[in-house]
């Protein structure tokens, strides 16, 4: 076993398991609830998906039936035999990852929850970070839950669950070591300077250069580019282009490495950089890569005992992934950046998107089949086929997703349905277009209640949101990653609008991340005592945080500025929406942001309120959300 179990999608009819063997592998599930055994027997071939993605390497995706539907409410056990040699005994997962086991088990567990009383919630896991990592924090909530209120309903992972744009140096040695010792398939490029990805590992650039391989384009839409009469532009504007992620096999890599502390086993000590000040930089990353390798073991544990849903930001791909229109023009003509961005939408959907609902991707994966065919290995992914798959996923519209569950959960795609301005291509574009918007008003209208994932803040910080607007303004919307709900005219206006329709659901919680501090705000519509009630509530980073000083500043800026007698919210595009932010226990009176890393806690009552708001850090401790009366 290479990486999971990961406990993904699941319900009583329905339990889906994400990992990654080295060989062909069968399996035997066994579930209990307490001496009661609910289910043992084999896994069909049915209920596996298999895709060889190495010589080494299977990826699989079991979507377990059981016979008569799990309980409800239950503590349940699971386990995962390893069929060998006909005859043999299965080998369990305390024979070959005793550290998915809560402390005093034998196998893992879950509770399958009737309702969504707890969420845990986040975004933003770098590993590289010098602060702890969140999702230690959730196996510390996991192994503390002692009665059914206390057990999480679901961990909502909602955006840049990697980095494949900012790779730290040690990270990527280790890639290079786990695509060598997995043989994990590599690929011709196009349009690049170097001809194989096999040669991303030896190449002058490999480490901290990066960005001298990435495609350049020339374009001139820009008013302050006019003077200079056009220019060679970089596709990737990230400011940590260096080490950004190219082949799927690098991708496929880095999720390996991030979820599972046995690819680790495959890694040698190496220092492949020698300039002073690269290496001074690695030794430094080695460091904090070192502290997120230690803790490996109770993040995968963590992923396996609650079930996890998933969405995309732009780091799961790259920063400016479609942030306007003329960014998308010059990324997916050229060659080599449409694959770069391919592959790590691949890697999303082998990875990530999959296990969340799987079959709305059967069509999708029954391609990544011939793609990664289990009987035939290969050196290299057929070129045509890849390119083919690719199209496929840059066209492919259900990213998105909903559950059944009480309240209702949402799940937004705010990457491949934008609302490209209409004024001019390089303004950001809106983070969904109409069509979108009315898709998912009409998913939400009639509900009672319901708990929106939006990656970025649906209602964010308003001093933060006129930044970015100025720097759009003049031209450099990249230089400060200027994409937000109110940043489009027409994508902030039906978002409104659907807040004001009068069958919106009454409670509606929004949950999101992307932003690397985290806050809460209680809404309202102004001059109507009966409309919704709307809790903005952001979680983030798990791995990460903003520069503390600068966000300081900018959070009393943001108070003086726009306080409620401030004459300048009249000119905010949510002039008539009240929003009221709740105050962070533990910082100085009036402060609204909080910058640890760690996981967003969330409790709802019987009819989907907020009873509390709650940042847990990573290290320990954390704070409260406390409302507060209208000022």
């Amino acid at each position: 076993m290479l990486a999971g179990p990961l406990l993904r999608h699941a319900a009583p009819e329905s339990v889906c398991f994400w990992l990654v063997t080295r060989q062909r592998q069968d399996f035997r599930i066994h579930v209990t609830a307490g001496n009661h055994i609910l289910l043992d027997r084999a896994v069909s071939d049915s209920e596996i998906t298999r895709l060889r993605v190495g010589t080494h390497a299977w990826l699989n995706l079991l979507a377990i039936s059981p016979e008569t539907p799990l309980p409800w409410d239950t503590p349940l056990q699971y386990d995962l035999g390893l069929i060998g040699a006909e005859g043999a005994a299965p080998l369990w997962i305390r024979d070959w990852a005793t550290h998915l086991c809560p402390d005093g088990q034998d196998r893992p567990g879950v509770t399958l929850k009737s309702r969504l009383d707890r969420i845990l919630h986040g975004s933003c896991r770098r590993p590289h970070h010098p602060a702890a990592d969140g999702l230690v924090r959730v196996d510390e909530e996991l192994q503390q839950a002692r009665q059914l209120e206390e057990v999480p309903s679901l961990l909502l992972m909602t955006g840049d669950q990697i980095y494949a744009d900012d790779v730290a140096g040690p990270m990527l040695q280790a890639i290079q070591c786990v695509i060598h010792r997995l043989g994990l398939y590599q690929e011709h490029l196009e349009g690049a300077s170097l001809s194989h990805s096999r040669e991303l590992g030896s190449v002058a650039n490999a480490y901290y250069h990066r960005d001298a391989l990435l495609p350049k384009s020339e374009f001139n839409e820009d008013l302050t580019e006019r003077f200079f009469g056009g220019v060679r532009k970089p596709v990737f504007t990230t400011a940590n282009a260096g080490n950004h992620l190219i082949s799927f096999a690098e991708v496929m890599a880095m999720y390996l490495l991030v979820w599972s502390p046995v690819p680790w086993q495959l890694v040698t000590d190496a220092e492949p950089v020698d300039r002073p000040d690269e290496l001074e930089r690695y030794r430094r990353e080695q460091r904090a890569i070192d502290d997120f390798r230690n803790t490996l073991p109770r993040a995968a544990r963590a992923l396996a005992n609650v079930p996890v849903y998933m969405i995309f930001d732009d780091h799961d791909v790259t920063d400016d992934w479609n942030l306007s229109a003329l960014w998308e023009t010059t990324a997916y003509e050229h060659p080599f950046s449409r694959r770069i961005i391919g592959n790590a939408l691949l890697g999303y959907l082998l990875c990530q998107g999959w296990g969340n609902r799987p079959e709305c991707f059967e069509e999708l994966i029954g391609q990544c089949q011939t793609l990664f065919p289990e009987t035939n290995h290969q050196d290299d992914l057929d070129s045509g086929c890849q390119n083919e798959l690719i199209d496929r996923l840059f066209h492919f519209g259900q990213w998105h997703y909903s559950l059944p569950t009480s309240p209702r959960l949402v799940v937004l795609d705010t990457r491949t349905h934008r609302w490209r301005s209409e004024r001019r291509r390089s303004h950001p574009s809106g983070l969904m277009d109409w069509e979108s918007l009315t898709d998912f008003q009409q998913e939400v209208m009639g509900e009672e209640a319901v708990v929106v994932v939006s990656p970025a803040p649906m209602f964010g910080v308003k001093l933060i949101e006129l930044i970015q607007r100025v720097f759009t303004f003049f031209g450099k919307p990249l230089l400060v990653d200027a994409e937000n709900w109110m940043a489009h005219r027409g994508a902030a206006s039906v978002l409104l609008n659907i807040f004001r329709h009068p069958r919106t659901p009454r409670h509606f919680v929004i949950l999101s991340g992307d932003v690397h501090y985290s806050f809460a705000y209680d809404i309202r519509l102004r001059h109507k005592s009966r409309g919704p009630r709307i809790w903005q509530i952001t979680s983030s980073g798990i791995k990460n945080e903003f520069p503390n000083t600068l966000l300081e500043w900018l959070d009393r800026l943001n108070r003086w500025l726009f306080a409620p007698w401030s004459p300048l919210n009249w000119f905010t595009k949510r002039r008539r929406m009240w929003i009221s932010p709740r105050l962070p226990e533990g910082r100085d009176a009036g402060e609204r942001l909080w910058n640890h890393a760690g996981i967003g806690d969330l409790r709802l009552d019987e009819t989907g309120a907020p009873t509390a708001i709650h940042q847990l850090n990573a290290e320990g401790d954390g704070t409260i959300f406390r409302q507060r009366e209208p000022d």
